[in-house]
């Protein structure tokens, strides 16, 4: 497993905005830090995203407070598509958005439990 830390300032973060889903937040949140990539946490989109050198590559949608959506791409901006879908999904889990970027949604800690 990967040696990733949660970022201080994203829990301080999530502490003041109160969510429903804290619970499935933070069980989302070790799931993405304890990979093996050199992943590090921080704050965009309203949510806590993950990059690896710089280059934003999860993020997880915390609003409306009734769902979670874990979303994984390339960044914001526009890239050429690849002509694969970058990620496999074992789990059967992904709605693809595109070859790089789809989204897993989740509405209760036994939903990811299942598909983790």
């Amino acid at each position: 497993m990967g040696q990733n830390k949660l970022n201080g300032e994203v829990t301080a973060f999530l502490d003041n905005l109160k969510h429903s889903l804290r619970e499935e937040i933070e069980y989302l949140r070790k799931i993405i830090m304890s990979t093996d990539y050199e992943l590090t946490e921080g704050i965009k989109w309203n949510g806590p995203n993950y990059s690896i050198n710089g280059e934003d590559r999860i993020t997880i949608r915390i609003n409306p407070q009734k769902h979670l959506q874990v979303i994984f791409h390339r960044g914001a901006k526009v890239k050429e598509q690849p002509k694969e879908r970058l990620l496999s999904d074992n789990y059967d889990i992904l709605v693809w958005k595109g070859k790089d970027r789809a989204v897993a949604s989740f509405k209760s800690l036994d939903e990811i439990q299942e598909n983790s």
